[in-house]
């Protein structure tokens, strides 16, 4: 009878949770293609799940859970594999020992597969922005690209004497003040886009900062904690639309050329100088890097009228992500494993849709006129 009990017990702890997270990540990739069905389950289960956790997190104003989190996680990890060495080479079954570990470790990672499906991978599979916001974007003629472009380098050059800088030039926004004016950076657009419509909850600056620069990231949205977390390491300039781009996955854009879009049009449009500077700058880079490629002779002629203060910004922005690829390949891993993750949730241009927001920009700007 107490042998039958043991294995009862041990069939709850080992092979129930495991059954059940396996079949929650089974449920999401057997459903996912159902858009209807992603929509309900994000609208009412993941969204209002996230803007719960982002509440409880925000009362951390200036420390990142997200960090604490992951850094939590890794400590966890390389400890048992150390208790897990240690108790193996001084006792007896150490196969039991070793099985019994790694098996507790993959439950962990199992669990929270199903977790991140069922709370953020939704989105990739639900109605976009684009559908929501009845933006059409199916490519652009050039002479509509060159007039973007013109555009946001007249808003560009606008703003350039709006913002603090130092002695020598250069833009010299706090990082603090920056954090602190997200609040209302989304108020405008929310009013011609609903869909961005959202909870205000400050996005925080990372202590690993550095460590992101040098993987290539400005920063991240947890949909664990319901965090947007910035990298306050990167050029300062471009900070601000940073903040953008990850409230607008907070608010529940999950593309990342939507997010680009989102975040962008809200800076341009907020009515902040610092925001609107660095949206109108942001969306330059975006911009002018299609525009080369398409006709380099009108991006040569729009390139030349932009004023000292936007040069400085663009060349030091330039040479700062320029020395941090060179300073270490783990950018390039860590890229490539976030193409492929990207492109496995619906996203089939992978890293390089973070620069297709070019042809919602150029919708947007040119709707008008």
């Amino acid at each position: 009878m107490e042998k039958k009990r043991r294995r009862r017990r041990a069939a709850l702890i080992y092979v129930v949770p495991a059954a059940f997270a396996a079949a929650l990540s089974g449920l999401f990739y057997l459903t996912r293609r159902n858009t209807g069905f992603m929509d309900a389950v994000n609208d009412n289960v993941s969204a209002p799940a996230r803007n719960f956790l982002g509440k409880l997190s925000s009362a951390l104003p200036f420390l990142s859970l997200a960090e604490i989190v992951c850094t939590s996680a890794a400590l966890w990890v390389v400890y048992h594999m150390v208790r897990t060495a240690t108790r193996a080479v001084h006792r007896r079954g150490w196969r039991v020992i070793l099985a019994k570990r790694a098996y507790a470790l993959a439950l962990v990672l199992l669990c929270c597969q199903a977790a991140f499906c069922w709370l953020w991978g939704v989105g990739y599979f639900a109605s976009g922005f684009a559908e929501k916001s009845g933006i059409v974007a199916n490519g652009v003629a050039v002479e509509r690209l060159a007039e973007a472009t013109q555009i946001f380098a007249d808003m560009a050059n606008a703003g350039a004497g709006g913002v603090k800088r130092d002695a020598d030039g250069h833009f010299d926004e706090s990082v603090s003040d920056i954090l602190a004016l997200s609040d209302g950076v989304y108020d405008a657009i929310a009013r011609e886009f609903p869909a961005l419509e959202g909870r205000r909850n400050r996005p925080k600056p990372m202590i690993y900062s550095r460590v992101f620069s040098r993987l290539g990231f400005t920063g991240f949205y947890f949909a664990f904690t319901g965090e947007s977390n910035i990298n306050t390491a990167a050029p300062r300039c471009l900070i601000p639309a940073t903040a953008a781009h990850e409230l607008a996955h907070q608010r529940g854009v999950f593309a990342e050329e939507d997010a680009n879009f989102a975040g962008i049009a809200a800076c341009v449009t907020s009515g902040i100088p610092v925001y609107e500077y660095s949206g109108a700058l942001s969306g330059l880079l975006y911009l002018s890097a299609a525009l080369r490629q398409a006709d380099g002779g009108a991006w040569s002629q729009i390139a030349s009228g932009l004023n000292d203060d936007v040069r400085r910004d663009w060349t030091r922005n330039n040479e700062y992500w320029e020395a941090q690829r060179s300073d270490t390949g783990a950018g390039a891993v860590v890229n490539a494993i976030y193409d492929s993750y990207l492109k496995s949730n619906g996203q089939p241009l992978g890293v390089k849709s973070y620069g297709a927001c070019v042809d919602l920009l150029v919708e947007w700007i040119l709707s008008d006129r």
